[in-house]
């Protein structure tokens, strides 16, 4: 097709587009550490990033990308960002991990509480890419569990380990967020899309349970109730599973998975036909309107998901059933892999989660 690709250029401050940039290119640092010189070439420019960013914090310079016409203008309707601290956090957590360098960490601990309270009532508790609290409190409570740094960040770590026990509570107890009938939690009703909050949500209780299996910690107790491993593991998996067929439906939510799945994908490039030509967005309505089956399957793609009573209609004009995106399937690709628990060795004489505990920790020392 032909049509407009503008660019943003973000010539002033976007705080928390940079903020994501440096958590990034920090997490990719220590994923290829093995290769020693583009990981360095990464970690230097996520530092450089973070500098600009953190003067422009203390100098109370600081907003969001969409703040500003020319550089998220495009993007505010689509991805509109509430706030920017969150992401601050997110990147000195990763940068921390990266580089062991324990400035990061007193910035990431000393403003979490501050990120907390600017979350909003309608997304709390959700890990998404506008919220990334809840996810920042699991890495907190890891690294309290397995390399706990003492005084003076105790108090702050155990801060995010409260805050995510009352979370998966919360997931469990049925009190603070609805469930269609078919089981599936909405953590944010109303707002459409539903399955991109429920598989980060299946992904940060299964992060979470291997963490309790591993610090053998088999039960814990909210206000009201207590709750055990298997009831955690068994609603972090039952999200999944609706995803990929379980539900009233018996419908894959995840395209070309199974027998029955979505065949009208709001996607441009799956609903209109390869035939040499280019066409306009306007000549693109006809295929936006068709009743014909996409001609190309959009492989992998999880769409939007149902309504709260379980149900789904495949049209592709009514994007908030069928409309993919790159930050659902993250959060999918995300809780497949945490579900993936590779067999234990015969050398093995604990749990084998899939887990390399240690590894984040490795440029992670006590402070002299």
């Amino acid at each position: 097709m032909r049509y407009k690709r503008p660019v943003s250029v973000c010539n002033e401050t976007a705080s928390d587009l940079a903020g994501e940039i440096v958590a990034a290119l920090s997490a990719a640092s220590i994923v290829f550490k093995q290769e020693n010189e583009y990981s360095q070439r990464l970690l230097k420019k996520a530092e450089q990033i973070y500098e600009i960013t953190a003067k422009e914090d203390r100098i109370h310079r600081a907003i969001t990308y969409t703040t500003i016409d020319a550089c998220g203008g495009e993007a505010r309707k689509f991805y509109g960002s509430s706030g920017y601290k969150d992401e601050l956090v997110w990147a000195a957590t990763w940068l921390f991990f990266a580089t062991g360098n324990h400035t990061f960490l007193d910035y990431a601990t000393t403003n979490f509480a501050a990120a907390a309270d600017d979350e909003t009532t309608t997304y709390k508790g959700i890990f998404y890419w506008n919220n990334k609290l809840a996810a920042n409190a699991v890495l907190f409570t890891r690294l309290r569990f397995f390399r706990d740094l003492g005084f003076p960040y105790e108090n702050g770590l155990a801060l995010s380990t409260n805050m995510i026990d009352q979370l998966m509570c919360s997931y469990l107890s049925k009190q603070n967020f609805n469930r269609t009938p078919g089981g599936l939690i909405l953590l944010s009703p109303g707002t459409g899309g539903p399955l991109q909050f429920a598989a980060t949500a299946s992904f940060l209780s299964k992060l979470y349970n291997d963490y309790l299996t591993l610090f053998r910690r088999s039960s814990w107790n909210c206000t009201n109730d207590g709750f055990s491993l298997e009831m955690l593991q068994s609603f972090s998996t039952s999200q999944i599973n609706y995803i990929l067929g379980d539900n009233p439906r018996k419908m894959s939510y995840m395209v070309g998975f199974g027998d029955h799945y979505p065949t009208h994908v709001h996607h441009r490039t799956a609903s209109i036909p390869w035939d040499g030509q280019y066409h306009s967005c306007a000549e693109g309505d006809r295929w936006l309107h068709s009743q014909d089956q996409n001609p190309s399957v959009l492989l992998g793609a999880m769409v939007a998901g149902p309504d709260q009573f379980d149900d789904f209609s495949d049209e592709r004009e009514k994007t908030w059933f069928t409309e993919p995106s790159i930050a659902g399937n993250a959060g999918l690709v995300a809780a497949l892999i945490a579900h993936h628990d590779p067999p234990r060795s015969s050398a093995s004489n604990g749990p084998n989660l899939g887990l390399d505990i240690m590894g984040i920790f490795e440029k992670v020392h006590l402070n002299s």
